[in-house]
């Protein structure tokens, strides 16, 4: 046996000998974030061993490192193995402090018909109903307290929002990074690390218990009391929900793709611990597919995409890319994993929105950069907005060329101040963003391959309706991760076809803003839970040529 101490904790703890630092730090509680859930991949459970233990470790994934870092006794926590007694420092921000989150999004009037509902009788009682079925009683006249609670359940954060439910006006909204994606980033690996018990219970009790932080945080700030809050809407997408759900999400994994849950349901808060009234409801929108979840439903309802005249590309772009096309009302979806580089994950010097991160990048004609970071803090390093920026100016500016390779810096037809940032790191080819801060020839990788997939998804839904990029009328661009890009900079890197130019525009949180649809008018409920089974779902891995269009879509 050997001893971990983790100095900054002040906690430590035995192990077997050969066990890594990220399972020791696991076993007592201390979180080191491991997006890749330790395949070694993305190089960001970097932590610091005392130099002089140095020999006590076995190392893997030193590729992640420079050699200056190496030099300063750093290590991926997932991927060094404990020999001897160990001394660990770990060097990581509090994502949550500046996190960056979207909480507003398009929708329409709605018109005040909750599922949720009081009355008071003469008996001096108030009466709450589900629909037409009562649900519990109170003394006195409670008819003016009835709240909701509305949770986007995003892959990287989530948003919880206190809805009077007699007004409809939204009280107050709490925002946060998603506790599931310190280990597992992306849906794929989620699904894969939550399909034993002891990887589900983490899943779902680290959401329940951040959901819970969260509506504390609004109940405090209102004063409300959460015995006078009957419904909580969960919205996101199908593995976030099974996941919030307690169910196992191992069938979304493995062909054929079915959800153990199809939505339109309800769940009993008391069951799951939720911070609600005991005799209130939890409703699941209705899940569309395997990888097209509730949060895409809740999409559509927000943006009435069935009611739409013409061809509109609805697309909600993160680390699971969901699109719908919608023909005159008729609707087709389908789904692409596009991976963690859009939330800055797998990027050398990715991170998430938070303060300091560059999130914003133009190149003027004469070659002069301009770099904007998120609350204009000191560039420490790039945010999924920022890097969609950076490449695609880049590419427009011939610094990177249509297959995803640096221009040479000898290269006389560029302007000098970029042919001066094409520098050697670690002896290859890298742009230099801002001081210490360089985008690889590896991190355009990573993007090619997001933005191929996204691409190719596009193309192969539009190929099965047999419709042209200049046939379509309207692109909805949704998502918190969307609202921040620009159009510019998707037409650039060739995410979405030159097409689309004119047409694009950004809905913000549909997932939030149709949850709140579902809250306040029951009606609602009833009509998605039909539409649905309407919707087409066109899956990619059946589909003829998909590869090639994927393969096509890499490029810039």
């Amino acid at each position: 046996m050997v001893k971990v101490n983790f100095v900054t904790n002040d906690k430590s703890v035995t192990v077997e000998k050969g066990t890594t630092i990220l399972e020791a730090a696991r076993k007592i509680g201390i979180i080191i974030e491991s997006p890749c859930n330790a395949v070694g991949v993305c190089g960001k459970c970097k932590v610091k061993v005392a130099l002089n233990d140095l020999d006590n470790i076995l190392q893997a994934g030193v590729h992640h490192l420079s050699e200056n870092e190496k030099a300063q006794g750093f290590v991926l926590a997932c991927a060094a193995r404990v020999l001897e007694d160990v001394n660990v420092e770990i060097l990581q921000r509090n994502s949550n402090k500046t996190l960056q989150i979207l909480n507003h999004g398009e929708s329409f009037d709605i018109e005040l018909n909750s599922f949720v509902s009081k009355e008071y009788k003469d008996n001096g009682r108030t009466y709450v109903y589900a629909g037409e079925q009562i649900i519990g009683d109170e003394g006195g006249d409670t008819t003016a307290l009835n709240y909701g609670i509305v949770v986007d359940i995003g892959t990287t954060t989530l948003v919880a929002t206190l809805v009077d439910i007699n007004t409809g006006e939204e009280l107050n909204s709490v925002a946060a990074l998603n506790p599931q994606s310190i280990y597992a980033q992306d849906v794929l690996s989620r699904i894969k690390f939550a399909s034993d018990e002891k990887g589900l219970e983490v899943m779902y009790s680290s959401i329940i218990k951040e959901v819970n932080g969260m509506i504390e945080k609004s109940i405090k700030k209102t004063g409300i009391d959460k015995k006078y809050i009957y419904e909580a809407i969960f919205s996101g997408n199908t593995c976030m929900i099974h996941l919030a759900a307690n169910v196992n999400p191992y069938s979304l994994g493995k062909y054929p793709y079915t959800p153990l849950l199809r939505g339109g349901n309800y769940l009993s808060p008391e069951q799951h611990k939720l911070n609600i009234s005991d005799m209130g409801l939890i409703y699941l929108p209705p899940i569309i597919s395997a990888y097209v979840g509730p949060d895409i439903t809740s999409g559509i309802l927000a943006t009435r995409l069935q009611d739409r005249k013409g061809t509109t590309l609805f697309v909600d772009i993160g680390t699971n890319g969901e699109m719908v096309i919608a023909r005159d009302g008729k609707l087709s979806s389908t789904s692409t994993a596009a991976g963690p580089a859009f939330e800055g994950m797998n990027i050398t010097y990715g991170m998430r929105a938070e303060r300091g991160a560059i999130e914003y990048f133009n190149i003027e004609a004469d070659g002069y950069i301009e770099i904007k970071t998120i609350e204009d803090g000191a560039p420490i390093g790039i945010c999924g907005s920022g890097l969609f920026d950076i490449v695609g100016e880049l590419v427009f500016n011939k610094v990177i060329g249509k297959s995803g390779r640096f221009a040479s810096p000898e290269k006389s037809e560029l302007p000098e101040v970029l042919r001066k940032k094409l520098v050697k790191v670690n002896g290859k080819i890298a742009f230099e963003i801002a001081e210490g801060i360089f985008l690889t020839q590896k991190d355009i990788r990573q993007v090619q391959l997001a933005k191929g997939a996204i691409r190719a998804g596009i193309e192969f839904l539009m190929n099965s309706k047999k419709v042209k990029a200049d046939e379509v009328d309207k692109i909805q661009i949704a998502g918190s991760f969307g609202y921040h890009l620009r159009a510019k900079s998707l037409t650039n890197i060739g995410l979405l076809p030159k097409e689309f130019e004119g047409k694009i525009d950004f809905v913000g949180n549909t997932s939030k803003s149709g949850g709140h649809a579902f809250l306040l008018n029951k009606e609602y409920r009833v009509e998605m839970e039909k539409l649905v089974k309407e919707i087409e779902v066109v899956e990619l891995s059946n589909g003829e040529n998909f590869d090639k269009i994927f393969v096509k879509s890499l490029s810039f």
